[in-house]
């Protein structure tokens, strides 16, 4: 699945469970320390004053962590569900449609940018264009954190809370993310690996790749 294909799957999908989803994962950092870690140092680096980007932003609950760590952040999704939850539920942010292969920002307008599990509907051959938009709205040493399932097979999700869609959910590499995005323009500044958590349900290992656009 390539071109809009995968955009009309992934939009169809998440409006459909916008808000199973918004219920469900309502403190999607819960029980997970490693990661509210991870954001929070990101958020040290980047430090006050710079605008950033939760791209992918879902529901907006991490969105909300970012502003809550100090950060001026905004959402941005691709579902008008998802964007319209986020609003409601999170109504002193900001939260916009759009997509990430076309972002509805100016050339480095932005200190940082968050991908957190949101590129795991890109099919492998976009991901070039994907990291190649997200360098193009970054500053020079604008901070970039990635955060995906690790593994091989994708994941398929059918019918989830009995709705009538189904979608898939790709596991990378991350020594190939990385690559992808030294590609890309970037430098890698930290990959972070953790192993699945059979008490939290998870099916794969998580990755976590913080990187700097060359500057």
């Amino acid at each position: 699945m390539t071109g809009t294909d995968f955009l009309t799957a992934t939009r169809t999908f998440y409006d459909a469970v916008a808000e199973d989803y918004a219920a469900h994962f309502r403190d999607p950092l819960a029980d997970r320390p490693l990661e509210r870690a991870l954001l929070a140092a990101y958020a040290e680096q980047v430090g006050p004053g710079g605008t950033v980007a939760d791209l992918g932003c879902g529901p907006g609950a991490v969105t909300a962590h970012l502003a809550g760590l100090g950060l001026t952040v905004h959402g941005l999704d691709l579902s008008a569900s998802m964007v319209a939850v986020a609003r409601r539920d999170f109504p002193g942010l900001r939260f916009q449609q759009g997509s990430m292969l076309d972002l509805p920002l100016a050339d480095g307008t932005l200190a940082g940018a968050v991908s957190w599990y949101s590129s795991i509907h890109t099919p492998a051959d976009e991901l070039p264009a994907l990291f190649a938009e997200f360098h193009r709205v970054l500053a020079p040493g604008g901070l970039l954190l990635l955060a995906f399932q690790t593994g091989e097979a994708p994941l398929r999700l059918d019918r989830p809370w009995g709705r009538p869609v189904v979608l898939d959910f790709h596991r990378r590499h991350p020594d190939r993310m990385a690559e992808l995005l030294t590609d890309a323009g970037f430098d890698l500044r930290s990959s972070t690996v953790r192993q699945r958590e059979e008490a939290l349900a998870e099916s794969a290992p998580q990755a976590f790749l913080l990187t700097q656009k060359k500057g």
